[in-house]
């Protein structure tokens, strides 16, 4: 029978302490004559949050220790494992001498020592020690860190190697003199982070070295030198976080052989919480020259975009305040036609009133500036302030029938600069009205499955009493599924619907027993007018629209079938976009597909057709092949393609990557890159937490 002795509240009050006393559980409890207590048999020590077990315990009262026979088991309470084969110790486990010992950190890094002395709690200093993360198996493990002496600093969480030899499978391939590591459970400290080696064939072979900084709880720095061939890079990334938000900093300076000038990028964000529900949020973007950023890889935008916003939602209201400053870094482009500054004030609101319905109202400003004065396209300059309001109803007719009724008045004030073409000052006032009608019908299969057909038809009326201001913010709009039942279908506010148009459709949705669920729809729309601004493969323009045929699959297992298309009278297609994506344990798929006719309008002389793939699939446990590309189909040439190869077990993670950019203009080349790093397992700077152990074999 086990014996329950509250040993230290009676004979050890020098191990009592703020945390308590400490509780012995042996089979066996015996005294000594007056100074010494003997357990024997499964030994159980438990205090202040840590466990001991051992097979005999012998407590030496004149010297206030505990002389410990082996194997001994100590579980720490910030979860630290150790054996050892014998040990003397304090009574509060803190201090004293392990021979024969194991630690094993957060269950990753193991550290084997001839002896480990502890020290105030705190400190414990190893000698002759092994540390690494790989499965032991009676050979050198894959890879592991010798050194004559070894401190964990149990409260900072670092460890300090001294005259350490870095070994694979036993083979010493680095001596360290020093060196200073942190501890599996530190996710934040102050070191050099994995190296990463580049070669591409702009710049050459080169290798990152990326250095962590911590300036605090929520500051960090990290400075990352990039030297190759053609390049002496400095790449800095900040990021801090603050009560109410947060903000990150990222930029370069290079100094190479492509470029004579200094070259450089800033892209910078942040969000912050405001008082009432405000929210602060900025994006600023900046580069040198405007093949920076692709020769280096750290973007593909062929425009920047700085802005600056101000943003409230609630329940019944939206205002929303944002100024955008554009760069374009296209060849074909200049920042004059873009326009380069926007500025845009949105405030709307929402009530039921007491006749029934929904009453909407709203106010808004608009700003499109260009640097150049010359008149026309290039340096006109238009503002715009508007205000709208709507109301908007339903009802449950017989027959199951749903009919929805809207009705809208707008006025907008234009003042044009720089541009004869317009008069400088105009007013325009919109009214509009609508209706629309929906007859769901729904059926259950015998077999489990549920249909459901919607009919729809919607009738609308709009006119606009005024001038005609320039159009900046309707250009490029398509039909949809969003769109088709609409009351006006321009992407902005500078054009509108005007005439009489209805719209019909139909969709029809299978819910499926396993989870599979379909859906089809298509429908089009039908103008007494023809209106001004609509492309040709927008499938808007003219007085009757292209037929929108769209379609959706999603299935159980992470799959889903995207399809939409355009189709004008004469059977021809127009537009088609599909999508494909597919994300499990072991696969993850996303492919589209795009084709466009060819539209002078929008600038496209030839038809576009292309593919792109995003895949990443695990082989097995330890490999993960990824591949990613976009085929030009009318080309019938690549444009872009990368593939990556990953091994990863339970101490050793590598990546292998290559990928080429066959695209080209007058500011930048076809380049091909190649990246391979390497991170071990068992210190936060490095981990491979998650991989699968190799295991060993007879």
């Amino acid at each position: 029978m086990r014996a329950f002795v509250l040993w230290l509240m009676l004979c050890l009050p020098a191990a009592v302490t703020a945390q308590g006393a400490a509780t012995l559980l042996a089979d066996s409890v015996a005294l000594n004559g007056e100074n010494q207590l003997v357990a024997t048999g499964n030994v159980e020590v438990l205090f202040g949050g840590s466990r001991l077990t051992a097979s005999q315990i012998v407590f030496d009262q004149p010297s206030d220790t505990l002389r410990i026979v082996g194997p001994i088991f100590i579980r720490s309470a910030d979860g630290t494992l150790m054996t050892a084969d014998r040990a003397t110790l304090d009574p509060r486990l803190e201090n004293g001498i392990l021979q024969g010992a194991r630690i094993v950190l957060d269950q990753q890094l193991l550290l084997v020592a001839n002896q480990i002395d502890r020290r105030e709690g705190r400190y414990s200093q190893l000698y002759k020690t092994s540390a690494t993360s790989c499965r032991v198996c009676g050979k050198p493990p894959l890879w592991e860190i010798r050194a004559e002496r070894v401190v964990h600093d149990q409260q900072e969480r670092q460890l300090y190697f001294s005259n350490a030899t870095f070994r694979v499978r036993g083979v010493p391939i680095i001596w360290l003199p020093q060196i200073r590591l942190p501890d599996p459970t530190l996710e934040r400290a102050t070191g050099l982070l994995i190296p990463e080696q580049r070669n591409t064939t702009l710049l050459g072979f080169g290798i990152k070295l990326p250095y962590f900084i911590t300036l605090g709880d929520s500051r960090d720095l990290t400075v990352t030198p990039y030297l190759s061939q053609e390049t002496a890079t400095l790449e800095l990334r900040y990021r801090q976080a603050f009560v109410n938000g947060d903000l990150t900093v990222e930029g370069a300076v290079s100094d190479d052989t492509l470029n004579p000038q200094t070259r450089s990028y800033l892209f910078a964000q942040g969000r912050f919480d405001l008082r009432d529900s405000y929210q602060l949020i900025f994006d600023i973007e900046a580069v040198s020259d405007t093949a920076y950023l692709l020769d280096y890889g750290y973007s593909d935008k062929d425009r920047l975009d700085s802005a600056l916003q101000l943003l409230r939602v609630t329940d019944g209201s939206l205002y929303n305040a944002r100024l955008t400053n554009y760069q374009t870094l296209r060849s074909d482009e200049s920042n004059a036609s873009l326009p380069p500054i926007i500025a845009d004030v949105t405030y709307e609101a929402s009530y039921e009133p007491a006749f029934g319905g929904l009453l909407r109202y709203g106010a808004s400003f608009d700003l499109a500036y260009r640097y150049s004065e010359t008149d026309g396209d290039d340096g006109r300059d238009v503002s715009r302030a508007g205000a709208e309001g709507s109301w908007e109803e339903s009802w449950i007719l017989p027959f199951g029938l749903v009919a929805d009724a809207q009705t809208a008045l707008r006025a907008d004030l234009y003042y044009v600069n720089d541009d004869i073409a317009f008069a400088q000052e105009d007013l325009r006032v919109t009214p509009s009205a609508g209706v629309t009608l929906r007859w769901p019908l729904a059926r259950a299969n015998t077999g489990g499955a549920a249909h459901l057909i919607e009919p729809m038809i919607s009738l609308g009326w709009a006119d606009s009493y005024g001038g005609t201001p320039p159009n900046e913010d309707s250009l490029r709009t398509e039909l949809d599924r969003a769109n088709l039942f609409a009351m006006s279908r321009y992407a902005g506010e500078d054009r509108v619907e005007t005439g009489t148009q209805a719209a019909a459709g139909v969709t029809w949705t299978r819910f499926g027993t396993g989870g599979v669920t379909s859906m089809l729809s298509f429908g089009r729309i039908v103008r007494d007018q023809v209106q001004d601004g609509f492309t040709a493969t927008s499938g808007l323009d003219g007085k009757q629209s292209d037929w929108l045929i769209a379609g959706q699959v999603t299935a159980p297992g992470g799959f889903l079938f995207d399809t939409r298309s355009l189709w004008d009278d004469a059977q021809a297609l127009t537009v088609a976009d599909s999508r494909i994506a597919w994300q499990n344990d072991w696969v993850s798929l996303g492919t589209n597909y795009i084709w466009l006719g060819p539209d002078a309008e929008e600038g496209r002389s030839g038809t576009i057709s292309e593919w792109t793939l995003d895949a990443a699939v695990s082989l097995n446990d330890v490999w993960t092949f990824e591949f990613d590309g976009r085929y030009d189909v009318a080309a019938d040439r690549a444009t872009r393609a990368g593939v990556g190869l990953q091994w990863k077990n339970e101490c050793v993670t590598i990546d292998v990557s290559a990928s080429r950019r066959f695209t080209s203009s007058t500011t930048v080349e076809p380049t091909t890159s190649f990246g391979i790093s390497g991170s071990i397992g068992g210190f936060s700077t490095g981990r491979a937490a998650g991989g699968i152990a190799t295991g060993c074999k007879n």
